[in-house]
């Protein structure tokens, strides 16, 4: 007991409360310094998408090689051109400048009769139905310049609800699903990524392209700082505490 009648720390519970301490503040530095290498990944990625996007489109020959090589192609420029089976579509759940609506998937047939699922962009919920859109529904040869795509190995995380193959409602972009129920070519004539379509306007005014989000978040910049200014405020409180016990001692 203190001569005031109030508990003190024994030099067992001081020691105890030190450790502790100082193992919160390792695990603050571990906290910011993971912060920091995510922001230098973060800054190279944004970079690699920068790079890419402004550079020329290439022939989709190139785009399937480098996909063959290293198996990346997201956001390289890429034209082709085919014929879109719209009786195809596939219909992906999405948000397009705070409207709710979909994303309209079209197999595109090439000229060697294999298939590219072309996200052609966006229309509303109420013109779900191509019937509603038949201006846009573009007939004969066409030609599409736009972004590769990487496909999606699974759902991205456990929150995202399954797709709805049956009501042609996608909710993450499953490739081999959206091939299997196209119900155009088989699911082995597709090629293995997907092709967003640029902003060139469509007949009618839909879909919507260029919606590609290419707007990543880099918050990891203010998080390293908040761990890291975490860490010295808890430096300082306990050099403060050591600081007054070693005064009273």
């Amino acid at each position: 007991m203190s001569a005031g009648g109030g508990r003190t720390l024994g030099g067992g519970g001081a020691a105890l409360l030190v450790l502790l301490g100082l193992a919160a503040f390792a695990a603050l530095l571990a906290l910011g310094t993971w912060q920091v290498q995510r922001l230098h990944w973060k800054e190279g990625l944004l970079a690699t998408i920068d790079a890419r996007v402004a550079s020329p489109p290439r022939p989709l020959a190139d785009i399937e090689m480098l996909l063959a090589d290293t198996g990346d192609v997201d956001y390289r420029p890429v034209a082709v051109a085919g014929t879109f089976r719209h009786e195809g579509e596939r219909h992906f759940f999405a948000t397009h400048k705070g409207q709710s609506g979909y994303f309209v998937y079209t197999p595109l047939a090439l000229d060697d009769g294999r298939l590219v699922f072309v996200n052609r962009g966006f229309v509303p919920f109420d013109r779900k139905d191509p019937a509603t859109r038949a201006e846009g529904q573009v007939a004969g040869r066409q030609e599409v310049a736009g972004l590769a795509r990487n496909r999606l190995d699974a759902k991205p995380n456990s929150f995202m609800p399954d797709n709805d193959t049956a009501g042609n409602v996608f909710y993450w972009k499953d490739l081999d699903a959206m091939a299997a129920s196209a119900g155009v070519g088989a699911p082995g004539d597709y090629l293995p990524f997907f092709i967003d379509a640029g902003d060139a306007p469509n007949p009618g005014g839909l879909p919507v392209g260029g919606v590609t989000l290419i707007d990543l978040p880099n918050s990891h910049l203010q998080y390293a700082v908040t761990w890291y200014g975490l860490a010295a405020a808890l430096a300082g409180v306990l050099g403060a505490w050591l600081w007054r016990r070693r005064s009273a001692a």
